[in-house]
């Protein structure tokens, strides 16, 4: 098997074959009832749910909508986020961890009831959700886990057996779960946000929040928009007081395949218990099925050369499926919290018209999908039961403080690590398609030579917090291991927390 198989740039499969509508770049001051930052799955949903409760509200993206994580994901619509219950009862109690559930299965229901009655084409099926194993340790947890699911009164089933051509020990079963083209879902109720007269404002940075009673969110180009609430559903949120998120909060990546296989997919959506983990569902793709596998966590900036993830991937394809055909390969950054549940909600218990959605931990479908319920319910005045479950300003003892020492740990071992030891290579060193952190006047920088042979130049300091950057040679981009920003080639933001771009470096 060759490597080549694989698509030499990364593309999602949901982007492609698709029309984007554009929208303006905000040019002068506005007014609207509600300022929403972010246009991925919880950004529109939130706009679109305000607007039908008639307020008139502005979405605002940093780049094109979609066009984030919402972009990337492998789009499974299910409450099974891996082996999540019995660590929630264990840490949080049985009756949040029940709130949890509740939660993500409502939206579930939400978008299937959304896809039946306005009949959007988004290639919706209801499909079983698995979790399996193969190791005594990943039974012992299925078992856990399966517990957990009956004492939550959990519909689920204990099996020995899936239908993938995997050897298996155990599997739980998570029924009448669902996966869709979540694309074609969020632009059918794009077209009804700005039917109901609804703006939206692309290539639009928002960078800080004006606070008071009519705040105002300002935008890099210096413009404002006023406004009664103002909803952050950027990734990482654009505004980050006075949570200091990036304390609170790791960002890891993941990888996808999309491949045309020799065998047949029976249907399902699969995620495995033992490391490395691999997740597997199926779209359809001209007629066929197009296996969407997935897998190879780690924390952004760190660990292997990145493009030996997808090879990992591409592996583990052939070996199951027999591989014809990778028309696609995309990866995704997703944020952690402290304690594994979303921040959704106020900011802060002083601040009641700033509002934040964040830390999905890799199930964005329905964490986002129920941020949107939620953030609809606070703004309009309506009681909601996941109010304290997704609370902000929450803090659980236990697992917050282990994990919240652990992750600012390690973000201060690479941030000093990254200064230590001389640098060999110069700019003259690195060969056509290479990254490389070189020597220029004494100095670090990050160079990159693209496929005409140009040399791209930039600062090698995250502008966050001066973390020294990484190469990542799957996406080509510059990572940073301590927070998880990531900037392209000529230093622009692509992720946050980092929010100014890097400074280009011209040789002399």
């Amino acid at each position: 098997m060759e490597a080549s198989k694989m698509p030499q740039f990364p593309e999602p499969y949901w982007r492609d074959l698709l029309e984007f509508p554009s929208f303006p770049k905000l040019d002068r001051d506005i007014e609207a009832d509600v300022a929403i930052v972010g246009g991925g799955i919880s950004g529109i949903i939130t706009a679109y749910l305000l607007v039908q409760e008639g307020l008139q509200v502005a979405l605002l993206d940093a780049s094109t909508i979609l066009n984030g994580t919402t972009g990337h994901t492998t789009a499974k619509i299910t409450a099974q986020h891996d082996l999540i219950y019995d660590e929630f009862i264990n840490h949080l109690g049985e009756e949040k961890a029940k709130l949890y559930y509740e939660a993500n299965n409502e939206a579930l229901l939400f978008i299937k009831n959304m896809v039946q009655e306005h009949n959007i084409e988004c290639d919706f099926t209801e499909e079983d959700a698995y979790i399996y194993g193969n190791t005594d340790s990943s039974v012992s947890k299925i078992n856990q886990e399966y517990e957990a699911y009956k004492k939550l009164g959990i519909a689920s089933q204990y099996v020995e057996s899936i239908p993938l051509p995997l050897q298996v020990k155990a599997a739980i079963v998570m029924k009448q779960q669902a996966q869709f083209h979540p694309l074609k879902f969020l632009l059918h109720l794009l077209q009804a946000f700005v039917k109901n007269e609804g703006m939206i404002y692309e290539n639009t940075t928002a960078v800080t929040i004006e606070k008071g009673d009519r705040p105002k969110v300002i935008t890099r180009d210096g413009y404002s928009v006023t406004c009664k609430n103002v909803v952050s559903c950027s990734h990482f949120p654009f505004y980050d007081m006075p949570n200091l998120y990036f304390t609170r909060m790791y960002a890891e990546r993941s990888y996808v395949l999309g491949i045309k296989a020799e065998k047949d997919y029976p249907g399902g959506m699969y995620i495995s218990a033992d490391s490395p983990t691999r997740s597997l569902r199926y779209t359809t793709f001209n007629g066929e099925k197009l296996i969407l596998v997935g897998g190879e966590s780690h924390k952004t900036g760190q660990g292997i050369p990145t493009i030996q993830h997808y090879e990992a991937l591409e592996a583990f394809g052939e070996e199951v499926f027999g591989i014809k055909e990778i028309p696609y390969r995309w990866s995704a950054q997703d944020l952690i919290t402290l304690d594994k549940i979303p921040y959704i909600g106020r900011i802060s218990d002083n601040q009641s018209n700033i509002f934040v959605a964040t830390g999905y931990r890799k199930w964005g479908m329905t964490n986002g999908t129920a941020a949107a319920l939620l953030l609809r319910d606070l703004i309009i005045g309506k009681e909601n039961p996941y109010t304290e479950l997704y609370s902000p300003s929450r803090f659980h003892a236990d697992p917050s403080i282990k994990n919240f020492i652990k992750t600012n740990a390690d973000v201060a071992k690479h941030l000093i690590g990254g200064k230590i030891g001389i640098i060999y290579r110069t700019p003259e060193d690195v060969d056509i398609d290479e990254g490389a952190v070189v020597n220029v006047n004494g100095a670090r920088a990050c160079a990159y030579r693209d496929e005409k042979g140009c040399l791209h130049l930039v600062d090698s300091n995250c502008t966050h917090m001066g973390c020294e950057l990484e190469w990542n040679n799957g996406e080509r981009t510059w990572d940073c291991p301590c927070h998880g920003s990531r900037f392209s080639v000529d230093g622009d933001v692509i992720e946050g927390p980092a929010e100014k771009p890097l400074k280009r470096i011209e040789l002399e």
